[in-house]
């Protein structure tokens, strides 16, 4: 099919199920369609509530956050297979990626991805796609990557995954590194090849509190953003959290989650994406448009693979 190249964007809300803070941040922007949809967390505290009333609101635009890490010291959890490779000396998940990619075994990794899509069903949820928390899977520490493992076993559900076959020049995170032109390239002609479709970009915005920003300059550059979007498909994540003297306490940069909420609540935003002429979509969108015919995408990974 081809497609308009119209600027369109999914917002995703990570984080789903983590903490009732951001629960009752995600709950409402889904429930008043001021986002395009969520990725819950199998293994986090707040999973029950976010997955009860996921089915009880009918919600389809929650997707599975494939979930191997733990980096909060105050908001810790663990595997759900109990395998020892994947936790750390303190019986959770590995705080970081590069503690991962060491210390997982990769049999460990897959059957605890099966356990994790196995509870969802469980809970009675039909998801509607996958990513992976800090991007775990995708080798980017130590290069050990089990991103075709991970594809596989989505391409096994027929859901669509996050990933990118471009990447915007303009992202503050992949924009800056180098040579990943061509492990991107192979590794979306390999979910092309498994029939697994995701978005054309991945784009980022800085998870930390910047030195002297303020709600303000915060909106401003993201409504910024909305005007030089690349054409085609883009993704961003947020990870939105209410006001809570608990979580500002004892969870890093709070605050930026409360302003990403709040941000997704302005009025102001939703003009800007109206005038900039940007499309919201969720990944609906992705499973019906982006895929691509098998055949000549197995051709095109063989190029790859090849080097040529």
């Amino acid at each position: 099919m081809i497609l308009s190249k119209q600027k369109r964007l999914i917002v995703n809300c990570d984080d789903f199920g983590q903490s009732g803070p951001m629960n009752q941040a995600i709950m409402h922007l889904l429930e008043e369609g001021r986002v395009s949809s969520a990725t819950i967390m199998t293994v986090a505290p707040g999973f029950d509530e976010a997955a009860t009333w996921s089915v009880r609101k009918g919600i389809s635009n929650v997707g599975l956050h494939l979930t191997m890490t733990s980096e909060f010291d105050a908001l810790r959890w663990s595997s759900l297979t109990g395998h020892a490779s994947l936790h750390d000396e303190s019986g959770y998940q590995y705080r970081t990626v590069k503690e991962f990619e060491k210390g997982a075994e990769t049999g460990a990794v897959l059957r605890e991805i099966d356990a994790q899509f196995e509870k969802v069903k469980r809970a009675g949820m039909v998801i509607s796609h996958v990513d992976n928390h800090m991007g775990s899977l995708y080798g980017m520490e130590t290069g050990r990557s089990l991103l075709p493992q991970m594809l596989w076993k989505i391409s096994r559900r027929k859901l669509p995954a996050r990933f990118f076959r471009s990447i915007h020049a303009e992202d503050p995170l992949l924009g800056s590194l180098s040579n990943i032109e061509r492990p991107v390239a192979k590794a979306a002609a390999l979910a092309d090849t498994l029939g697994v479709p995701i978005p054309d970009y991945l784009l980022s915005h800085p998870f930390h509190l910047q030195q002297g920003e303020t709600y303000d300059s915060f909106k401003q550059s993201i409504i910024d953003k909305l005007y030089r979007l690349p054409d085609g498909v883009s993704e961003t994540y947020i990870h939105p959290g209410m006001e809570d003297s608990w979580m500002l306490k004892h969870v890093p940069h709070w605050e930026k989650r409360v302003w990403e909420f709040r941000l997704f609540c302005d009025d102001d935003l939703t003009y800007a994406l109206r005038d900039a002429g940007v499309e919201m979509v969720n990944y609906r969108y992705v499973q019906d448009h982006l895929r691509r015919a098998r055949a000549r995408s197995a051709f095109k990974l063989i190029k790859e693979l090849a080097g040529k």
